[in-house]
C-alpha cells in the first residue's frame, strides 16, 4: 500500500516539475511572435494525441465501452479543454503573478468539491496544510515581482476569474472522474482525452495555424513547441492518472505548488531572478503544507478508526 502510496506521489511531483519546466519554455515560444497561444495550445493538444496513439500500438490494447467513451469527453472538456482555454486567455488578459497567484486555489477549491461528492473529511491538518503550502506558493510569487516576472501587462479582472474557472474546470475532473481513472491505463485514457480535446480546439485555431509560415520558423522554435508536446503535455498527462488513481484529490492537486517553485528555479539559473532567503521560506513552506495534508486521515481511516473505537472489549 505505502508503495503504491510512493507512485502515486512521484507521479505527481514529476508532472508538476514538468509544467513548471514548461512555463518559462511556452514563454519563450509565444516571445517569438508568429505562433499565437491559441496555436501552441493546439500544438499541444494535436501532438499530444498522436504521440498517445502512437504509444498504445506498443501497449496492451484496452476496450473501452460506448459509456465511458462519452465519460472521458467530459473528462477531456473540464481536465484539457476548459482547463487549457481558460487559463491561456486568462493569462493573455491579466499579468503572470496574477494568473500564478489564483493557480494557488486549486487545492483549497478540490478539498471543498470532495468534502460534497466524495465526502472526504475536512480535517484540521489538511486545512493547516493547504494554507501554508498556499502561503509558500505566495510568498515565492511575489518575491519575484519586482524582476520584471510580470511581463508589463496589467491586472484584469475578467482575466482573473478565467483563470480562477481554469482551476475550478481541474478541480471538478479530479474529483469527479477518479473513479473512471482507475479502469483504463493512462495512455488508453490519455489518447481518447486528447482526441476529443483536438477535435474541440482545431475548429476555432485553424486559421491562426494556417497563417504561420512553418518553413522559416527557427529550430529554437521547434525545440520549444517539442518540448511543450512532449515534456509538458504527455509525460505529465501520463502521470497524472497515476496520481489520480492512488491518490486522494487533495493530495495530488497539493502538487500544484511545486510548479511555482520549478519556474522560479529555471528563472535563477537563467539570469531572470535571484533565489534569497524569502524564496527558501517558501519553498520549505510549500514541501512542508504538502507533508501535513499526506499525514491527514483520509475518508475511509476515519471509518475504520471509528469502527474500531465502536467495538465493544
Amino acid at each position: 500500500m505505502k508503495s503504491a502510496a510512493y507512485k502515486g506521489h512521484l507521479a505527481m511531483l514529476g508532472a508538476n516539475i514538468l509544467w513548471g519546466l514548461m512555463s518559462p519554455v511556452s514563454k519563450a515560444v509565444l516571445s517569438a511572435g508568429p505562433i499565437s497561444a491559441l496555436s501552441l495550445t493546439t500544438f499541444r493538444m494535436v501532438g499530444a494525441a498522436i504521440v498517445f496513439w502512437l504509444a498504445s500500438l506498443f501497449t496492451k490494447k484496452e476496450h473501452v465501452n460506448h459509456q465511458d467513451l462519452m465519460k472521458l469527453f467530459f473528462a477531456a472538456l473540464l481536465g484539457i479543454v476548459l482547463n487549457q482555454g481558460s487559463f491561456i486567455f486568462g493569462v493573455s488578459l491579466t499579468s503572470p503573478i496574477n494568473a500564478s497567484i489564483v493557480t494557488t486555489t486549486t487545492p483549497i477549491i478540490t478539498m471543498i468539491i470532495a468534502a460534497f461528492y466524495l465526502k472526504e473529511p475536512v480535517t484540521g491538518k489538511k486545512v493547516i496544510g493547504i494554507f501554508i503550502g498556499a502561503a509558500g506558493a505566495l510568498l515565492l510569487i511575489l518575491s519575484s515581482q519586482g524582476t520584471g516576472t510580470g511581463g508589463g501587462k496589467s491586472s484584469n479582472i475578467w482575466g482573473d476569474l478565467l483563470c480562477l474557472l481554469a482551476q475550478f474546470s481541474f478541480s471538478f475532473y479530479f474529483v469527479l472522474f477518479k473513479g473512471l481513472i482507475g479502469k483504463y491505463s493512462p495512455i488508453t485514457l490519455m489518447k481518447w482525452m486528447f482526441t476529443y480535446a483536438t477535435i474541440c480546439t482545431i475548429p476555432f485555431s485553424y486559421n491562426h495555424i494556417a497563417g504561420i509560415d512553418f518553413l522559416h520558423l527557427p529550430t529554437e522554435l521547434y525545440m520549444g513547441i517539442i518540448y511543450v508536446v512532449l515534456g509538458g503535455t504527455f509525460l505529465p498527462y501520463l502521470f497524472i492518472p497515476i496520481g489520480q488513481n492512488l491518490l486522494r484529490p487533495t493530495v495530488a492537486c497539493m502538487y500544484n505548488y511545486v510548479q511555482p517553485i520549478v519556474a522560479s528555479l529555471i528563472a535563477v539559473l537563467w539570469g531572470m531572478d535571484t533565489f534569497g532567503v524569502m524564496k527558501g521560506i517558501a519553498v520549505a513552506l510549500v514541501f512542508s503544507g504538502v507533508y501535513i495534508v499526506t499525514q491527514s486521515k483520509s475518508r475511509a481511516q476515519l471509518e475504520g478508526y471509528q469502527a474500531a473505537q465502536g467495538k465493544p472489549e
